[in-house]
């Protein structure tokens, strides 16, 4: 598919919102970038600002819309629509308010025919839910699961080694949360098991793992939002996906089997194509890893599960 021709959308205009699209127009992802918000007023002002800075990026187009049903013929869609917790609530109202936005907006998108992508917490349940309340495929609705987990530990690495990221191959799996799991026993550096190079330890490992599952902790405790990091993981994965790279990423899906994982969404390294979370992988995983994915499989049901009247 020429880039030329796309089109996508984006449900929710907040923080995250406004990165993605800003990080799509950048890569010159999309010919024509359509934003849509329930606060139509904050949509239009985020289409005009960036529309402003149109000769700074590959040419597009970016408007506000209305209805969902005007993103109907669009390649992609990407929801980043949802609402913050309060100190005063617990987690489990803020999953049910965010679900019932899911199973609003899935209801729209039941005969659409292109990718829908998921950004919204806690993106496993809300990956699920959508792919549920929508009825398309599985394959076809994927959330950004633990991509950027990945890309931390790849960066916490990079800086621990003093080593390009891009040269290093680890991924997190599971829940895109505190039961996360990083694949120690599958990392490599060069065909290099990262487990054999010089003065690495397992405390390290530790570190590096709590690091990462930390990340946004501290990020949120600093500035209030994570926004950044996810635009241009979300805008870098529409772009592989568009282009047909077959690239093998760490998205959330609904399993239909893998490891035995069924009813649920939950991150594994997935073959991603024009097609969307086309092939899930059984990466190699020592015990002690299985029985932390598994237990993470457990947390995202049991979250699926609270959702029952």
């Amino acid at each position: 598919m020429a880039f030329s021709e796309t089109s996508i959308g984006i449900v929710g205009t907040g923080s995250v919102g406004a990165s993605v699209a800003i990080s799509l127009l950048t890569s010159g992802v999309t010919r024509k970038l359509l934003l849509h918000d329930k606060n139509t007023s904050r949509a239009l002002g985020e289409a005009m600002d960036l529309a402003h800075g149109s000769s700074f990026y590959p040419t597009a187009t970016v408007q506000q819309v209305e209805t969902l049903s005007e993103l109907q013929k669009t390649d992609a869609v990407i929801i980043t629509a949802g609402r913050n917790g309060s100190p005063t609530e617990s987690r489990l109202d803020l999953l049910r308010d965010n679900a019932a936005i899911m199973r609003a907006i899935a209801s729209e998108f039941v005969d659409y025919k292109g990718i829908i992508i998921i950004v919204s917490n806690p993106v496993d349940v809300l990956t699920y839910v959508f792919q549920q309340a929508s009825g398309l495929p599985i394959t076809r609705v994927l959330g950004t699961g633990t991509m950027l987990d990945t890309a931390r530990l790849r960066n916490i690495l990079g800086r621990e080694l003093n080593i390009e990221p891009r040269s290093i191959h680890a991924q997190v799996a599971g829940e895109h949360g505190d039961s996360e799991v990083v694949l120690w026993s599958s990392a490599t550096l060069g065909g290099t098991d990262l487990r054999s190079w010089p003065d690495w330890t397992t405390e390290k490992e530790e570190h590096v793992a709590t690091e990462v599952r930390t990340a946004a902790y501290e990020i949120i405790q600093r500035k209030g939002v994570t926004n950044h990091a996810i635009g241009l993981v979300t805008a870098t994965l529409v772009k592989w996906i568009l282009r047909g790279d077959r690239r093998i990423l760490t998205v959330s899906r609904v399993q239909n089997g893998m490891f035995g994982y069924r009813d649920l969404a939950i991150s594994l390294p997935t073959i991603v194509s024009i097609n969307g979370a086309e092939t899930v992988l059984e990466p190699a995983v020592d015990p002690t890893e299985k029985a932390a994915l598994d237990h993470s499989a457990d947390v995202i049901k049991q979250a699926i599960a609270s959702l029952t009247p």
